[in-house]
């Protein structure tokens, strides 16, 4: 994922720890961070939406 003013849906492949996960950005895997999330809603197979690395919410 490149920085721009577009979050962007991933996928999360597992969490990593200390509020990191890896998720599958359909062009690879990538370390994000998932603090801003509801760990409620982090669960393998779940879309993310995403900005400059950073988990802001969920999409609906």
């Amino acid at each position: 994922m490149t920085c721009s003013d577009t979050a962007v849906i991933v996928r999360l492949v597992r969490l990593l720890g200390d509020d990191l996960a890896l998720v599958d950005t359909g062009s690879g895997h990538e370390e994000i961070s998932v603090a801003l999330v509801d760990p409620a809603c982090l669960r393998p197979g779940a879309e993310l939406l995403v900005h400059a690395k950073e988990a802001i919410g969920v999409p609906r």
